[in-house]
């Protein structure tokens, strides 16, 4: 059983997958966590994650521990994340670890994946699709009470700015653009708390779920 979830950045889909994951005890994937690593492995260097040369040989490279590095939640890994993903190179080096982790969850019941692409393009015949989205300026508040949260400093506008180019970006790529499987259920959190959002989502899920 697979559940992909896809959505733009700050519309909750993260905390959604999670606590799907959790309730339905299936194994759980942060796609753009994998992203996130690629660009940074390049940022690092002090080269720029667009160039598909170095992006492509990062993805390659990548390893499972790369993802639990210490600055993979902060907007620089966010906006490193959404230029690596435009490469069609990266994607290709990176598409089969999602889809391995997709048919093989190490607990072997299900996988939840947040992404997005995972409905489009990862695992287009997962059986339950949700696009979760919400205004771009409510995503932005979302962003800017997270960032605070955690001691940084965030401005609203500078948030608000960085937030709408990477949905341009995400959203008008060649490659995999962020855009709502046929078949997904669209779930708008902009008036929505995590646990509405939550009682929508679990309420579609079992809706689509084979009966014992």
């Amino acid at each position: 059983m697979i559940i992909a979830i896809d959505g733009p950045a700050a519309a909750g889909k993260g905390t959604l997958a999670r606590r799907l994951a959790a309730e339905l005890a299936f194994d759980y994937l942060d796609t753009g966590q994998i992203y996130r690593a690629v660009g940074m492995r390049v940022a690092r260097t002090g080269a720029d994650p667009a160039d598909p040369a170095l992006a492509a040989d990062a993805a390659r490279a990548l390893v499972p521990a790369d993802l639990h590095a210490g600055d993979l939640r902060g907007d620089d890994a966010a906006q490193a994340a959404s230029k690596v993903a435009a490469i069609p190179e990266v994607r290709a080096a990176l598409l089969d670890f999602q889809r391995a982790f997709a048919a093989r969850p190490p607990g072997g019941s299900g996988a939840v994946l947040d992404g997005r692409d995972i409905g489009t393009v990862v695992c287009p015949d997962a059986p339950i699709k949700l696009f979760v989205t919400a205004s771009l300026e409510k995503r932005a508040e979302r962003r800017v009470k997270e960032l605070r949260q955690r001691g940084l400093i965030a401005i609203q506008e500078t948030v608000l700015a960085e937030m709408r180019e990477r949905d341009t970006r995400d959203s008008s790529r060649s490659v995999a653009p962020l855009v709502p499987a046929d078949d997904a259920f669209v779930l708008d959190t902009t008036e929505l708390d995590a646990d509405a959002a939550f009682a929508a989502a679990i309420g579609f899920v079992r809706s689509r779920m084979p009966v014992d």
